[in-house]
């Protein structure tokens, strides 16, 4: 949260209609939302503004949402970002193998935005 209150959120998504659902739904709630739809530009996006938290899709189009949670946790400036990751995979594992990238938490789509909501509003309520 910055000096005026006011939680950022850096969403990486490759679909446009999901980047918009997300984007909507927490800037409804006061939030500051930034977009990026792939994972090389996502990066550079959370190190040049620094957000409380990323929303995170595992299938990205270059890098994967895994590879990008690493690179966040590895790199000073960012590595206590909170990181919630989205996947439309279903397989059981997926959310140990977010934990291990660096995810604090895992949501499957399709979500309900008021799911998405509480989620995010119980990592920022970690800060």
């Amino acid at each position: 949260m910055n000096s005026t209150g006011v939680s950022t959120v850096v969403v990486i998504e490759d679909d446009p209609d999901i980047r918009e659902l997300i984007r909507s739904v927490l800037s409804r709630g006061g939030i500051v939302v930034h977009t990026a739809e792939n994972g090389l530009d996502g990066v550079a996006l959370v190190t040049s503004i620094h957000p409380d938290l990323v929303t995170l899709d595992i299938g990205l189009p270059d890098i994967d949402g895994y590879e990008v949670a690493r690179r966040l946790r590895l790199a000073p400036g960012t590595a206590d970002i909170q990181i919630l990751m989205l996947s439309a995979r279903t397989h059981e594992l997926d959310p140990v193998r977010g934990r291990d990238a660096g995810a604090e938490l895992h949501l499957s789509k399709p979500f309900r935005p008021r799911e998405l909501r509480a989620q995010v509003d119980e990592l920022l309520a970690r800060l």
